[in-house]
């Protein structure tokens, strides 16, 4: 086979021979470039060494020295034509003729067989990049150090081709010596061979760069794991479940890398069988982000203690937010669930409005009002409302369920809105019923939160656990023994234990003579039960809150509120919404 001949059709050979030796044919109207004089010339400038032409060295003696893999082969069948010094490091010496399917099992490892037929066919080079393929011991990185060595001494084309032959020996007495795993990227360009189609197959090892890929992808993975886990720990690990209603939330976060957002829930039970809910979405990701999401949570939990109407815990939030960061905004909905109302009291925060499912598949939008997000300040938040019956849903989420690129926010809200009008079953049903048909998956490019709450129409035995009754207190101190006995009744029909009926008849009397001696008209009485607890609250049109303190030995009152903060399981106040306050107290019941 000759060699010389084929090399001189490498594409570009020639030009590059002829920009080294100078005897190219560079035409005039360029060659006032190179007699341009040097503006700072040597004085004393070094000889030139006489580089060879390209044309006087053989190929096999150019191919056999270089360090990336060479391999020729010719005919349909692929024989094998020439292999150089660094292939046979790699995969050991390859019988001259034979077919490479029967003398080169590397090539069908790295699935080029296919592509040699293609570039046949076609006439056009093909590059498959980064493949793996099982190489000999350390041969691979004789063979790279074998290039390096005979890059940096210089050596002529010859001397790197009998170099090559020696590490072509020393591979053969390793063969031994175990296999490792290499990469890659292979080039298969079609060349003319003696008069018959061939393949010139040429592999570059891109080991290193697959190795230092994969240790980086681990390495983010290994971010990820513990952004996601920190993101995790700050949301609430177990979901308070209050008496009236069942929750159940989702959070999954976004993309493949460690940026996670700063989306997060909450479940509050506030006391007297009221519940709150909020759900949030920090703008920006990372774990700036996620702390300044885990701050809002924290604050959203201290606010809610104090019982305040929904507007009233954002407008708190927003300024809290300003100053945790400036630089950083938050969505926000914060809603209150009353059983006695059978309603969602809430205010946004510049959020995604909520959606509730009634019990026929109807669904309803929350409206305003919504004010703008928080930290930006200056706003005046409000409350709004939006039934509950029996029987409904309700949904919260963050953009991540419904926002997609190119299209409008509304039509993934709508598209959310039809998937819950046909989504039945358990909270957590309904959530990954919503999750699924709006296309969540574990490569969402972002996080997605939802929280969904259901107040379950009950009938049968499950009806009887829940009970409600009310007294309004009309006249003067007459209404006290009126409540006493209105709570006996109450409580000896519902069946409770005696003792428990005692403590809550006391309870009764302290909570009554406590508004008819602070409190203005109008004054109610209620005794709601439910299967976990027993809730006794009394109303009045005064909105001083009272406060637990210490009677003297000598005062003749003040020990009300401690008597009922003894005997109950809990106790709270709060002002109402249409002025006053409510003050109620709780009794776990027996199990």
């Amino acid at each position: 086979m000759n060699f010389t001949r084929w090399s001189a059709r490498l594409p570009g050979t020639q030009r590059r021979a002829a920009g080294r030796t100078g005897r190219g044919s560079v035409p005039a109207a360029r060659g006032e470039y190179e007699q341009r004089p040097d503006p700072d010339p040597d004085p004393d400038p070094e000889p030139v060494t006489d580089v060879p032409a390209l044309e006087d060295l053989s190929l096999r003696e150019i191919l056999g020295g270089l360090p990336a893999l060479v391999a020729l082969l010719y005919g349909p069948e692929h024989r094998v034509a020439y292999v150089n010094d660094a292939y046979a490091a790699a995969f050991g010496p390859r019988r001259l003729g034979a077919t490479a399917a029967a003398s080169c099992p590397e090539l069908a490892e790295l699935g080029l067989f296919p592509l040699l037929d293609q570039v046949l066919r076609s006439g056009k080079p093909r590059t498959v990049k980064s493949r793996k393929v099982q190489v000999r011991g350390r041969q691979k990185d004789q063979a790279r150090e074998h290039g390096k060595e005979q890059t940096a001494k210089g050596q002529t084309a010859k001397g790197q081709a009998a170099k090559g032959q020696a590490a072509k020996g020393q591979g053969r007495e390793q063969t031994d010596a175990g296999a490792q795993e290499g990469s890659y990227t292979v080039t298969c360009t079609p060349v003319d061979c003696q008069g018959s189609g061939g393949v010139l197959v040429f592999a570059a090892d891109v080991t290193d760069h697959a190795e230092a890929a994969d240790r980086l992808r681990t390495s983010e993975r290994g971010h990820r794991r513990t952004a996601v886990t920190l993101q995790r720990s700050l949301l609430p690990q177990e979901l308070e479940q209050p008496d009236d209603l069942r929750v159940a939330a989702t959070y999954q976060p976004g993309g493949e890398d460690a940026a996670v957002g700063g989306d997060w829930y909450d479940v509050i039970t506030l006391g007297a069988g009221r519940t709150a809910l909020v759900i949030g979405d920090v703008m920006g990701r990372g774990v700036r982000a996620a702390a300044v999401m885990g701050q809002l949570r924290t604050a959203v939990r201290a606010y809610a203690r104090l019982d305040l109407p929904p507007h009233e815990v954002l407008q708190l939030l927003d300024g809290l937010a300003a100053e945790i960061d400036a630089s950083q905004i938050a969505t926000c909905v914060y809603a209150v669930h009353d059983p006695n109302e059978g309603r969602l009291v809430y205010a946004s925060a510049g959020h995604l409005p909520i959606l509730v499912r009634a019990e026929d598949g109807s669904v309803q939008r929350a409206a305003d009002p919504t004010g703008p997000p928080l930290g930006t300040g200056g706003w005046l938040h409000s409350s709004g409302s939006i039934p509950l019956p029996p029987g409904s849903t309700a949904v919260l989420y963050t953009d991540g369920l419904v926002e997609r690129r190119g299209e409008d926010i509304d039509e993934g809200v709508a598209s959310l809105e039809r998937a819950l009008s046909g989504a039945k079953g358990s909270p957590q049903v309904v959530c990954d019923r919503l999750i699924r048909s709006q296309g969540v998956t574990a490569d969402h490019d972002d996080d997605v939160a939802v929280l969904v709450l259901q107040h379950p129409s009950r009938t049968g035995p499950d009806a009887e656990l829940f009970h409600n009754a009310a007294l309004d207190l009309l006249g003067g101190i007459e209404a006290a023994p009126r409540a006493r006995a209105f709570a006996m009744g109450v409580l000896a029909s519902w069946r409770f234990p005696v003792e428990l009926r005692d403590l809550g008849v006391l309870a009764t009397s302290e909570l009554v003579a406590n508004s008819l001696q602070h409190g203005t008209p109008p004054m109610r009485l209620r005794l709601r039960r439910t299967d976990r607890r027993l809730i006794i609250e009394v109303t009045d049109g005064d909105d001083h809150l009272p406060r637990r303190r210490r009677a003297e030995p000598a005062d003749e009152a003040g020990r009300g509120i401690s008597i009922v903060a003894t005997i109950a399981s809990s106790w709270g106040s709060r002002r109402t919404p249409g002025g006053g306050k409510a003050v109620w107290c709780e009794f776990a019941l027996p199990h």
